[in-house]
């Protein structure tokens, strides 16, 4: 029987201490393999050709890089590659724009390394070839990848719950809400929380009469 391939992932970060600890926990993980790691989008493009990536992690703040820009262009160099963005605030409007541009993912920096593994792995596999973009991922996705806790919040936000409101009917923090609307966005292959709850009632993923999203 054939051993599974491990998950390839180039590192793209501007600091090299951040591109090492992201490569000592990867290294960790026996089914994933650092390919390289890149430290802004022009270096990033060029790596791709050579390393074939499977995964990308892209900081969404170095300085000089466009990362809408330098999604697009990884994509182009390699496009059956998933680009998962990582960013140190929550910033809707760059998210929108990161997500458009072919990311599947904006998470944020704080996130725990083996959610952030998790994350990876659920990308990975969520679909048999990177979409061409993320609004065909509820066809491979929806309903398979969300987690139960995804789930209870996705039905939430369907309810018209703010994140704050969310958090306070599950009891956990609002940080760990906006984590789980980022990826509940992010596998739904939704650019705003409107989409989300419209592809939730497409794929009966939330009760009809749920359908009234907070903005």
């Amino acid at each position: 029987m054939t051993e599974p391939q491990p998950i390839r992932v180039l590192i793209v970060d501007d600091y090299a201490v951040v591109r090492s600890g992201l490569r000592a926990f990867l290294v960790d993980c026996p089914d994933m393999l650092v390919v390289g790691d890149a430290r802004d989008g022009d270096e990033a493009s060029r790596l791709c050709g050579a390393c074939a990536p499977d995964i990308v992690l892209i900081d969404v703040q170095i300085p000089g890089t466009d990362v809408a820009d330098a999604t697009r262009r990884i994509r182009a160099a390699c496009p059956r590659l998933h680009v998962i963005a990582l960013a140190g605030e929550d910033d809707d409007e760059l998210a929108q724009t990161v997500m458009q541009a072919g990311a599947v993912a904006y998470l944020p920096k704080r996130i725990d390394a083996i959610e952030l593994a998790d994350v990876i792995r659920q990308t990975h596999r969520g679909c048999g070839t990177a979409p061409e973009r993320a609004a065909q991922w509820p066809l491979h996705l929806a309903g398979q990848s969300l987690t139960a806790r995804e789930r209870e919040v996705l039905v939430l936000l369907c309810d018209g719950l703010h994140n704050r409101e969310i958090a306070q009917r599950l009891v956990i923090s609002p940080s760990t809400v906006k984590f789980h609307v980022s990826s509940i966005l992010a596998k739904l292959g939704a650019a705003t929380r409107t989409e989300a709850a419209a592809i939730a009632i497409e794929h009966h993923l939330a009760p009809a009469h749920h359908a009234q999203p907070a903005h």
